[in-house]
């Protein structure tokens, strides 16, 4: 249930970001109000998961995926350049989360 959570977490927060650009700096209403609904559920399902699952691995992958997934939303969204040593990074964020997450499955 943990991981249900945490993955409704990190879309929530998705959405959260995306509706931040799309506020333009809280110049446009429905982003900016969408950007703290989305941010409210994100933070309440993080919550939720922090109920089945230890802190360390549910901010890091949270967070982890999270940027993951937006610096996607930027490139195919908003157009945004990703260079390859971006995409190497972001390799790398992906490596870390795996290996975090592999090694607390089963506790």
């Amino acid at each position: 249930m943990g991981w249900l959570f945490l993955g409704l977490a990190i879309v929530m927060e998705l959405l959260g970001t995306v509706s931040m650009k799309l506020s333009e700096s809280f110049t446009r209403t429905v982003p900016s109000v969408l950007l703290f609904v989305f941010y409210g559920f994100s933070f309440t399902a993080l919550n939720f998961a922090l109920g089945y699952m230890e802190v360390s691995v549910v901010y890091a992958v949270w967070s982890g995926v999270g940027i993951v997934l937006i610096a996607l939303a930027g490139f195919v969204v908003f157009g945004e350049r990703l260079s390859l040593a971006s995409i190497g990074w972001i390799a790398v964020i992906v490596i870390g989360v795996v290996g975090l997450s592999a090694s607390h499955r089963g506790h």
